[in-house]
């Protein structure tokens, strides 16, 4: 009984909305670039280089600019991951190579470039030094969250409005639907395509920043911890729409909440508590059912 009483404490509550928050941010990320038609697998990597450009950033600069320093941060980061995105963008679009390979290879370049840059900073090749100003924390009491997590519920509805309700977003669902009809109406399919990406990048980096400084106060090695691949999962499951999408990351944010509660006490293996999240996710896409994906998601469009 105390246990599911814990459940309703707001210090669970707290960790279950940390818990979604990267989540959303990346599958929102993801929502972008498959309305567009580009598969956006690399979010793990996206993640990871919006972590290590807000942290470092941060750790470099606040000597000098004090209080500001995270908020540079935080763009810095943002602008990391929109980055890798446009090269994601580049590859799959200008040179229409395949975009599950492009990813995997910006994923794989996430796990071999930040040791290189942490070892020529800091002589570590696992985490960065700690940052002295990190994001604040707005709130009361032990319900206190850093901005992002507020821009990250935020960012639903805003991404609603723009899918639904304005003349960008018909166009972006025009381009992952049916690229050819779109263009001979007018569209640039490629100009929106690399628009999407790049927006995509901009969540999926400020996942990161919400990760290393936002939540925590350095970057460290595997700090994703496969939440790029839930947030597409989330995204399938949530059946590319940006109210599905938060619906399917506070199932699974509540799991990975509950697998660090559980993680504290001895009802059940640590290695099954740990396993817990990535368990659940592949049973619910297994029972997802028949998903709507846009049409012209992953094919190359040939101008």
């Amino acid at each position: 009984m105390d246990f599911f009483l814990s459940l309703l404490s707001l210090s669970f509550l707290a960790t279950f909305v940390r818990s979604v928050v990267p989540l959303l941010l990346a599958g929102l990320g993801g929502l972008y670039s498959e309305r567009s038609g580009i598969v956006n697998i690399a979010l793990e990597g996206i993640i990871i280089f919006g972590a290590l450009g807000g942290a470092v950033v941060t750790q470099q600069i606040e000597g000098s600019v004090g209080g500001v320093a995270p908020w540079i941060g935080w763009v810095a980061g943002a602008l990391a991951g929109g980055f890798m995105a446009w090269i994601h963008a580049v590859i799959s679009i200008k040179y229409r190579a395949d975009q599950i390979i492009s990813g995997t290879a910006i994923n794989l370049l996430a796990l071999g470039f930040p040791p290189v840059l942490l070892e020529a900073l800091y002589g570590s090749a696992t985490e960065s030094e700690p940052v002295q100003n990190a994001l604040p924390l707005w709130g009361i009491g032990d319900f206190r969250f850093s901005p992002p997590v507020y821009f990250a519920f935020l960012a639903v509805i805003a991404s609603w409005y723009v899918l639904y309700r304005t003349p960008y977003g018909l166009r972006l669902r025009a381009t992952g639907e049916k690229p050819e009809a779109s263009a001979s109406m007018g569209i640039n399919v490629r100009r929106m395509r690399y628009s999407a990406v790049i927006i995509s990048g901009l969540l999926a980096g400020t996942a990161g920043v919400f990760l290393s400084i936002g939540n925590l106060s350095s970057f460290t090695q595997n700090l994703a911890a496969g939440q790029g691949f839930i947030a597409l999962a989330a995204l399938i499951f949530g059946k590319w729409r940006p109210f599905g999408v938060l619906g399917a990351t506070l199932l699974f944010g509540f799991l990975q909440a509950l697998a660090i509660r559980l993680g504290g006490e001895q009802y059940l293996p640590s290695g099954l508590v740990q396993a817990l999240p990535y368990l659940i996710t592949i049973l619910a896409l297994v029972f997802t059912g028949r998903s709507s994906a846009p049409r012209a998601v992953g094919k190359p469009y040939d101008a």
